[in-house]
């Protein structure tokens, strides 16, 4: 099961949705949902930490 580390959501189906997107910050795996992806996609694609968003 995947969940969202900025909302909480958790994923429907596993393995999680495609729509879902991953990062790594501080060398930890961070998930999230579909959403809050849409929502900060400038911030990630400027490699913003998500303590920053």
């Amino acid at each position: 099961m995947t969940t969202c580390d900025f909302c909480g959501r958790v994923a429907e189906s596993d393995p999680m949705p495609l729509t879902w997107t991953t990062a790594v910050e501080n060398g930890r795996r961070r998930t999230f949902c579909d959403t809050c992806s849409r929502e900060h996609l400038r911030a990630m694609e400027s490699k913003l930490d998500s303590e920053w968003w």
